[in-house]
Parts: C-alpha cells; structure tokens; sequence
C-alpha cells in the first residue's frame, strides 16, 4: 500500500505543483515557489492566449473535430456490438471483431502513411481508380473540407473495434432469459434489439458519454499532427499543437500552462455538466 501511495506523491502530486507556472513568470533557476508573479493578477498568459489569433483557431478547431468524433464515432461501437451479437455463425463473429479492433494497435504515424497510399490526389489508389471512371481527384488530404471527413473517418475506424468490446462485455451481462420470454412472445430480432439488448446497454452508454463529454476540449497530439498538413493548417491546428509549437519549440512554457489549465478546467466543467443531466434522467453517473 505504501509503494502504490508513494508512486502517486512523487509523480502524480508534487508535479502539480507546477501549474503555478500558469500564473508566474517562468524561469528555469527557481523554483514555482520563487518564480516572480506574472503582470495583472497573475492572468497575463491567460490574456496573451485569448489575445493570441492561433490559440483561438486551435480552440475552434478543437471543439469542432472533437463535436465531430463524437456525433459520428460515440453511436458507431454502439451499432458494431449490436450487429456482432446478432451474428450467430461463432468464427465468424471472432473473425469479424478481431478485424474491426486490429487497427487500434497501429500508430497514427502508419495509418498516415496508409492514407497517402490510398487517398493521395495522384499516387493514392482510390484517385487512380476515380480518374479511370472519369471522375476528377478528390484532395482527401490536401483540402480542408476534405480532411475534416479523412480526419473523421480514419479516427472511427482505428477505434470503432476496440470500443466495441465494452459493449459487447456489456450484452453478456444481460439476463438470456429476457430473450427466451421475448421469443416466446412472439418478438423478433429487432425488436429484442430494441427492447431488450438497447436497454440493457443503457449504463454503459451514459458513462461513456459523460467520459466522452468530459473530453470534449481536449485533443490528442498523434493524430492532427500526423494527418495535418501546411494546406490544411486552417482545420489541423488543435490545441495539441499549439502547445507543442509554442511550448517545446518556441520555449514559451508559462503561455502554454495557462492553456493546459483553461482546457482542463472547461474539461471537469463538461464532465459534472454531463453527470447532472445522466443524474436527471435517472442514471447514476460516474461521480
């Protein structure tokens, strides 16, 4: 017990410590302790961020892709688990759920690589394919509608398998009883779906969706920086990459503290936002 506990002090607590950073002027001889407070209250960085055309660009952006990954990816593992339990053929099934989880153990780096072979506007595969039926490239990569869709659609297929599992775990917890009376009753497949299988996933669900509602400001770096590019710059740039760009490489680190906390703070207020309305409706939630 003690170990564990000592793991979390030492790297979970004290370096927590150092989001005072967001609120001081950085310098790398003292510590957040003796740093010297930053100019109006303390907020400066906070105000420079706001003041800053590429934060709010990357703020935009991030909302929209995450909004986007959400209405589009949160039902598809929904829809996969229902119809993987509908499959009776056993190997089939296996081999059909191996296949769709597969892609989430590849890094972004090789499925960027995969999508240049396929969707790049004159070596890509499906652009090859489309010019010899007489249609015109589509710049899946190279324009910023376009790679909002690539964006969407790659990301629900790297992880659409794997979050299938939790619902699949979720369907085998269900009474098979409930389905023999359905049966006897005279219901069919879709309306055992409907009223039993859907019902039962409902826990489930509500609790992803407040996990997923709680991550809605935050962004992971892998994907847009792999998938981004300078013609898509406008989409691509999330708050990943602001921090990447001008934290590591413009070494701006107070500026870049100041938006961590923003976007975790936004975070945690989503995430009660979303556990009050699961409260209403008469879930538990996770809090």
């Amino acid at each position: 017990m003690i170990l564990p506990l000592t793991y979390f002090v030492i790297f979970k607590y004290i370096p927590m410590t150092y989001i005072q950073v967001a609120f001081k002027k950085y310098t790398i001889i003292k510590s957040p302790w003796e740093m010297p407070w930053a100019d109006n209250g303390g907020f400066e960085y906070f105000i420079k961020a706001f003041s800053n055309r590429d934060f709010l660009y990357a703020l935009r952006n991030t909302i929209m892709l995450n909004l986007l990954d959400l209405v589009t990816g949160f039902p598809a593992p929904i829809m996969l688990a229902l119809l993987l339990n509908e499959l009776r053929i056993r190997w089939f099934k296996r081999v059909t759920q191996t296949i769709a989880y597969l892609p989430h153990f590849l890094s972004w780096i090789i499925i960027y690589g995969m999508a240049v072979q396929l969707l790049a506007p004159t070596s890509g595969l499906v652009n090859i394919v489309l010019n010899r039926m007489g249609i015109k490239s589509i710049p899946f990569l190279n324009d910023s509608t376009y790679w909002v869709g690539t964006y969407v659609f790659l990301g629900i297929w790297r992880d659409v398998g794997w979050n299938t599992i939790i619902y699949l775990a979720a369907i085998t917890a269900i009474n098979p009883e409930l389905y023999e009376a359905a049966s006897m009753d005279g219901a069919g497949r879709i309306k055992k779906m409907w009223h039993i299988t859907l019902p039962g996933l409902r826990p489930t669900i509500v609790v992803l969706l407040i996990l997923s509602l709680g991550r809605i400001l935050g962004s992971e770096f892998d994907r847009p920086y792999a998938l981004g590019n300078a013609l898509v710059k406008d989409v691509s740039n999330v708050i990943a990459t602001f921090v990447y760009t001008y934290g590591i490489r413009g070494l701006q680190f107070s500026l870049t503290t100041a938006v961590g906390m923003f976007q975790s703070v936004v975070c945690v207020i989503f995430l009660f936002i979303a556990n009050g309305l699961a409260k209403r409706i008469g879930e538990q939630g996770i809090v």
